[in-house]
């Protein structure tokens, strides 16, 4: 889609920043110029606020991945989502023929990120839906990232992996590995930018997601975040596939993480492609995210499965809540800044404004959890 803005948007956008409108308003504001097939498995997907909960008590000891029970997770969890056995289970998002990409997550470092032993039990399910390795792509947004946590060590033969940028930059306004011909056009800049530059108002999807691949498995964390309070599937896609994402949250007080991500989510290069929603939450980060710090880390134990990426961001907000509560915290929405966490409101109601945009269900009410205990 090609759009103009008039003095009157301009305005706005700059209102915007200084309040005028509200976050929902911002996000609904927002223009997008990007076009990817239409397909019945567009978020919210093919099971709209479904969402599988698996938890496994060996899935780690001694603080380590246990592969045996993560691939039980992994198969029950499939199952339980689509009704099918595990090849079936992935034929429903998959082709023989497309490439496809799974997007980590590197950013609470070694403490907290995406584990060998999920993101093989991943491979293994694509592989049997007759998508071989050379046709599988891990991804982070930042090359270096990427390496600092070994992700490139244990792959399995034959993946490959891509990544956008070298490394984190707070102005994130360069486009090489993104796609001018896919962006999402918001009015809002880093504090000394003029609202008119277009590349300082815009967000470019990665090369990766538009040209690079046909679908894409979201693997994310059960996490933490100071600015968006929490980093699970939408703001795993959001913040990972674009640049120019620092704008969303400059300073503590400047932070439009509740607009920015449902704003690119939208986006549908991102929202046709990305299919599955796989959560590993048998470690989580309950406060200080995103970076890691141990004493915030906990064993949860347990992954989400779901097509729906508000309605798990919403099962996840809720179990993130419970932690805090259970050692004397408040819960996200209430919290005040501290030494580890330090902008002023968290705006977890990015989840609900994803909602109001069509991306999934955020009522509980309406949102069917199944939970499932393993033994073994």
């Amino acid at each position: 889609m090609t759009s103009f803005f008039t003095r009157r948007d301009f305005l706005l956008g700059a209102g915007a920043v200084t309040g005028a409108l509200s976050v929902r308003d911002l996000a609904l504001s927002a223009q997008v110029s990007s076009k990817a097939p239409e397909s019945k498995l567009a978020m919210p997907g093919l099971y709209r606020g479904r969402v599988v909960e698996v938890y496994h008590p060996g899935s780690i000891v001694n603080g380590q991945y246990q592969a045996e029970p993560v691939m039980q997770m992994m198969q029950r969890g499939m199952k339980e989502l689509t009704g099918m056995d595990w090849a079936d289970a992935w034929r429903q998002f998959v082709t023989p023929g497309e490439v496809v990409g799974v997007k980590l997550n590197p950013v609470g470092g070694k403490l907290c990120c995406s584990a060998p032993e999920v993101v093989r039990a991943i491979i293994h399910g694509l592989n049997a839906a007759g998508i071989p390795n050379q046709d599988i792509v891990a991804y982070d947004r930042y090359r270096k990232q990427f390496l600092d946590v070994g992700f490139d060590k244990w792959l399995p033969e034959g993946v490959r992996w891509m990544w956008a940028a070298e490394d984190f930059e707070l102005v994130q306004q360069s486009i090489e590995g993104y796609d001018p011909d896919h962006y999402m056009d918001m009015a809002l800049t880093l504090p000394g930018y003029d609202v008119t530059n277009l590349t300082a108002r815009r967000s470019y999807a990665a090369q990766f997601i538009t040209k690079k691949v046909d679908k894409l498995i979201n693997l994310c964390l059960l996490k933490d975040h100071q600015s968006a309070g929490i980093t699970m599937a939408l703001k795993n896609l959001s913040h990972g596939l674009v640049n120019n994402v620092n704008r969303s949250h400059p300073t503590p007080t400047m932070n439009t993480c509740g607009a920015f991500i449902p704003a690119v989510v939208s986006m549908p290069v991102i929202r046709n492609k990305a299919v599955l929603h796989i959560m590993d939450g048998i470690k989580g980060l309950y406060h200080g995210g995103p970076g890691a710090r141990p004493q915030f880390v906990w064993e949860q134990k347990t992954m989400w499965f779901a097509t729906d990426p508000v309605a798990m961001d919403r099962v996840g907000w809720r179990v993130l809540d419970q932690k805090r509560v259970s050692v004397g915290m408040a819960k996200l929405e209430e919290a005040k800044p501290d030494q580890f966490s330090t902008y002023l409101n968290r705006q977890t109601e990015h989840v609900e404004i994803a909602g109001a945009l069509g991306l999934g269900e955020f009522a509980l009410e309406k949102i069917r959890l199944r939970k499932v205990t393993l033994r073994g």
